[in-house]
């Protein structure tokens, strides 16, 4: 996990529904970067609560958010972790989004590329080379 300052712009529904360079990056075994924004970046509005919890062995419990841009709406498409585990304690009040559910997210100007697969949530930039996991027959690497 390292702070960056590189410019990530998430838009969703035509609108630009945040945008930092005060971000979290993790890396994970077989994964491209997940990036935690802050919760303050998000305009209002664009982050509702929603159904549902899943559990991370190394952050924690989850929760999710629906994610909300100009008339759209992506379902459980963002997560936080309101207490994680001591080792990530920086992720309070940071939000990471599903890529693949927003009409487009940016790192430092780059479109970014979802992990395949709709179960992690990395995000994918010429600077990062896979393999990764979320591709058929990936799940037990």
């Amino acid at each position: 996990m390292r702070a960056t300052n590189e410019e990530i712009i998430v838009i969703l529904g035509g609108v630009e529904i945040c945008e930092t360079r005060a971000s979290w990056r993790i890396l994970e075994t077989s994964h491209p970067p997940t990036y935690y924004l802050p919760r303050a970046a998000f305009i209002e509005g664009s982050l509702r609560p929603a159904r549902g919890t899943s559990f991370c062995e190394w952050k924690g419990k989850a929760t999710y958010l629906d994610v909300i841009g100009g008339s759209k709406i992506a379902p459980r498409a963002a997560w936080y972790y309101l207490h994680p585990n001591n080792r990530y304690s920086a992720l309070v009040d940071h939000v990471a989004v599903y890529a693949g559910a927003m009409d487009e997210c940016l790192v430092d100007g780059e479109r970014v590329v979802p992990q395949p697969g709709g179960f992690y949530g990395g995000w994918i930039t010429s600077n990062i080379s896979g393999p990764f996991k979320g591709g058929p027959g990936t799940r037990g690497w």
